[in-house]
């Protein structure tokens, strides 16, 4: 079978066999050409831009690689090709500026990012599956997880995060213990139903978390990067709302597509567009500040009661600041937790990683202490919302939130 190479960054040479062109080449993948990895990202870090196009590349190199090096049986032999497939097309479902939709993908288009049935089903992906003998079916499988061979794609270890984390600090320039992916693969494989790491590995998976904590801490988890999603989220529901764009519209947008959809909602709208006036505020980076800003040490657990009802919160601090419902954004991030430290490692017995590790269990606790909920609000309408959202969340006497510039 004939291949090409393309060069990647990350991980040097790729091979790519004439069916995975294909592939590549369909508009739906090349649509994630313009879905960047890191979606607002790179207004903290300028050099984060790269797509999830490369992403899915690099994440079939690795899935290649696990099935060289792992120790991993096939109980059929096309697995491997299926789980390759899935690899290359993982992130298909994604919604544009990736993460920052997701919730906008999961409340209006009722599917998870990786609930691709619908999409694999039907269309040029579909026949190209069918025509090259595989179901569209069993991918869709693999990439929700649904199958044994699958945890190589999407477990606590798995290529999925390694080339994500690889790939996100290469194009940050945040730099911590690294990713050694060829460790990890020489050192795993399933051990009867389980997916397990081998004592060799450990030391490379301590690096995989560390570098997973500082990734979390000063990239995935920024503030400014949570203050742009969630603007950009609040816009998206504007727009599916206001009946301006209808949802199966929506998912089919790119970055580019949806900041256009944003920008001219004037038209349908009117002036006063909310969709329209978040366009121009991340057009030039004239974000919405921090009011409150507080860890679970100050907010308490019960916080995490209140992620289901957002918009309410938002109303009622809005009412009594005195300003409008759009100048009140509350984000409540899910609980932290590492799903990397629920790792597996056999040895005489299969231990947790936390187990085996006393610097990943520390490692958790810091986690926790990084974690951060918001509200957000213009700068003219800063000290009001303050005010309000400190009531609500029944938060005293915390010293107020510096603000600073890009250049701090």
């Amino acid at each position: 079978m004939e291949t090409k190479v393309v060069l990647d960054p990350v991980h040097g040479y790729i091979e790519i066999d004439d069916f995975q062109a294909k592939l590549l080449d369909t508009p739906r993948m090349q649509r994630l050409r313009r879905i960047r990895q890191l979606g607002f990202s790179n207004m903290v870090y300028p050099g984060a831009n790269h797509t999830r196009f490369e992403h899915s590349m690099g994440v079939m190199y690795l899935a290649s690689k696990a099935f060289e090096m792992g120790d991993i049986t096939l109980s059929k032999p096309e697995e491997r090709e299926e789980l390759m497939t899935a690899a290359l097309l993982h992130d298909i479902g994604h919604g544009p500026f990736s993460h920052a939709t997701e919730k906008i993908i999961e409340t209006y288009c009722m599917r998870h990012h990786d609930d691709v049935k619908n999409i694999l089903s039907s269309g040029q992906i579909g026949d190209l599956l069918r025509d090259h003998g595989l179901k569209p079916s069993k991918i869709a499988a693999h990439i929700s997880g649904e199958t044994m061979i699958s945890r190589i794609l999407s477990s606590e270890i798995d290529v999925d995060k390694m080339d994500y984390l690889a790939r996100d600090m290469h194009y940050t320039g945040v730099t911590s213990g690294g990713v050694d992916s060829i460790r990890l693969l020489k050192h795993m494989g399933f051990y009867g139903k389980n997916f397990v790491l081998l004592p060799n590995a450990v030391m490379a998976a301590e690096s995989l978390l560390a570098s997973r904590y500082w990734m979390n801490s000063s990239v995935y988890y920024h503030h400014v990067s949570r203050i742009a999603e969630t603007m950009c989220s609040r816009a998206c529901t504007y727009l599916i709302e206001t009946k301006s764009i209808r949802p199966q519209e929506f998912e089919l947008l790119d970055d580019i597509g949806l900041m256009a959809a944003m920008r001219q909602d004037n038209e349908k709208n009117g002036n006063d567009s909310f969709a329209c006036e978040i366009a121009r505020r991340l057009d030039n980076r004239d974000l919405y500040k921090r009011a409150l800003y507080e860890g679970i040490d100050v907010v308490g657990e019960d916080v995490f009661r209140h992620r289901k009802n957002i918009s309410r919160i938002e109303k009622e601090i809005a009412e009594n600041a005195g300003v409008d419902v759009s100048d009140v954004m509350v984000d409540i991030p899910q609980k932290p937790m590492i799903a990397e430290m629920k790792a597996q490692i056999v040895g005489k017995k299969i231990q947790y990683l936390t187990e085996v590790s006393p610097f990943i269990s520390v490692l958790g606790k810091a986690h926790t202490e990084n974690w951060k909920m918001g509200v957000f609000a213009p700068k003219e309408k800063l000290e009001d919302v303050r005010k309000a959202a400190y009531d609500f969340f029944d938060v005293q006497n915390v010293k107020k939130t510096k603000q600073n510039t890009l250049f701090e």
